[in-house]
């Protein structure tokens, strides 16, 4: 029921941008018409995962993503918007009460106790709600202040078995920044994660996907949203006197695009995507002219993301998409309870009779043994897309006619907006998977914007419909 509701939604609100196309006069071949997720396209998606985790491309590890709380999805870097704040500021937040505002831009001064002293350390954060997963607090090891203090216990005044110590780490810490002390919550901030990995600390996740403190936070904010957490647990600080004042600082704020929330570093199993060669060789296209990209001046660009590039993300918690064709294994005596984080308890299919065959073959058992259960995500939209110049003609048929007649492509003209979103993808997805570039020029045009210079986005509500102005609206219409 819900997947056909999807399929009038696409037939409805497609078929609108097919019948503009039309109205405009678009010269295209028509009876080649195509969507991502037709049969055919499907099975271009499934083979291209399929033989790119078989290369060893294509794994599963558990990170931290760019959770968005209000889409329940983790979501791609460039999918993050940075607003800078220069000091205090209110927001709304989707997912908590829309009558609020939330106060970020500040530094909250707090401290713990040394446990068996009458000692107090002080720390400071701009996330106060992370600090009920804290696990450690670390200073520099040649800071003489803290010398007497290291590898003490601390008490946690919220989560009273939690075991926290006092730590040294010369990467992260340093000691003329604030009180030279750091609290550590390896489950939801990238540095703490690596501080985390460098002395083998836990990895406490204190939030459930809706963004509300979990049973790991403790009982006193259990089931409460990540800011109203914030605004209580100092309170509660204050309370004990453990408490010691806010501070403005300016910072650098990341949001969803694409419903504003405010982005969540959430640990999570997901599916990546090893870049680097695929992005070497996509670098060394353009350096070499084989690759044009026009005007010049986006080379720098291009270069700048491929040449800094991190392994891609390409699962997503979405409700609709290409499901990723990765299935958790069940075999009696040998993986009696599989564990989603386990990546030797996963194969990979082009269906399940495949994934049933490979883990019978893997684990030395015979097929009738093994059960399998896919993957609920689905994949990255850029991941479908990024085939789309080979997917469209036919692939992963080789002797396809229009694969030989209209592959490689000669000329992409598209907007330099998504030169990293889709074009770089399709280049990198080309060589690795046919050893062919998709097309030999790339023409990058500028943006039609808003009045007030914003991109035009549907998300956003700030487009027009072309066909209102080409059936001649009123002025009021338009505007």
């Amino acid at each position: 029921m819900f997947v056909q509701k999807v399929w009038d939604w696409k037939e409805e609100y497609g078929g609108k941008i097919n019948n503009q196309f039309r109205r405009f006069g678009i010269s295209v071949d028509w009876e080649r018409f195509a969507f991502t997720l037709d049969e055919q396209r499907s099975t271009g998606v499934k083979e291209a995962f399929v033989r790119m985790y078989d290369k060893g491309l294509i794994y599963r590890a558990t990170r931290l993503v760019n959770w968005s709380c209000a889409l329940k999805t983790a979501i791609s870097d460039l999918e993050v918007e940075h607003i800078e704040l220069d000091g205090p500021t209110w927001l709304a937040v989707p997912g908590h009460d829309p009558k609020k505002k939330y106060e970020f831009g500040l530094l909250h001064h707090f401290t713990y106790k040394i446990k068996g002293t009458d000692e107090y350390i002080e720390v400071a954060t701009t996330r106060l709600e992370t600090m009920l997963g804290d696990v450690a607090v670390a200073v520099h090891p040649e800071d003489p202040r803290y010398a007497h203090l290291v590898g003490k216990e601390l008490e946690h005044p919220f989560v009273k078995d939690r075991h926290m110590v006092i730590i040294t780490d010369d990467v992260l810490v340093k000691m003329e920044f604030g009180t030279g002390a750091v609290k550590i919550t390896p489950a939801h901030d990238p540095n703490d994660y690596a501080c985390g990995k460098r002395h083998d600390l836990p990895k406490i996740n204190v939030f459930d996907e809706n963004g509300k403190i979990n049973h790991n936070g403790g009982d006193q904010f259990l089931g409460q949203a990540r800011f109203d957490a914030r605004v209580n647990i100092a309170n509660a600080l204050d309370a004990l006197g453990q408490l010691k004042g806010t501070t403005k600082n300016p910072m650098r704020l990341g949001r969803c695009s694409k419903s504003n929330d405010i982005i969540e570093p959430f640990l999570k199993p997901q599916w990546y995507v090893d870049c680097k060669d695929m992005a070497a060789r996509s670098v060394a296209a353009v350096r070499n002219k084989e690759l044009l990209l026009v005007p010049e001046s986006h080379e720098k660009t291009w270069f700048h993301w491929l040449e800094n590039i991190q392994d891609w993300c390409i699962s997503r918690q979405l409700w609709w998409g290409h499901r990723i064709p990765a299935y958790l294994v069940t075999i009696p005596g040998k993986i009696d309870h599989p564990d989603t984080n386990n990546s030797e308890h996963w194969v990979c299919g082009r269906d399940e009779a495949e994934a049933i065959a490979t883990a019978a073959k893997k684990f030395g058992v015979d097929a009738s043994a093994v059960t399998v259960s896919q993957d609920d995500d689905v994949l990255d939209t850029w991941f479908s897309s990024g085939l789309f110049p080979f997917s469209t003609m036919g692939w992963p048929n080789e002797e396809e006619q229009d694969m030989k007649a209209f592959f490689p492509g000669d000329l992409l003209e598209t907007g330099h907006d998504i030169l990293f979103f889709w074009v770089a993808r399709m280049v990198m997805m080309s060589l690795e998977l046919t050893d062919k570039l998709p097309f030999h020029t790339v023409f990058l045009h500028t943006m039609v914007r808003d009045e007030e210079g914003a991109k035009m986005s549907k998300s956003k509500g700030n487009v027009i419909d072309p066909l209102e102005v080409m059936d001649s609206c009123e002025l009021e219409t338009l505007l």
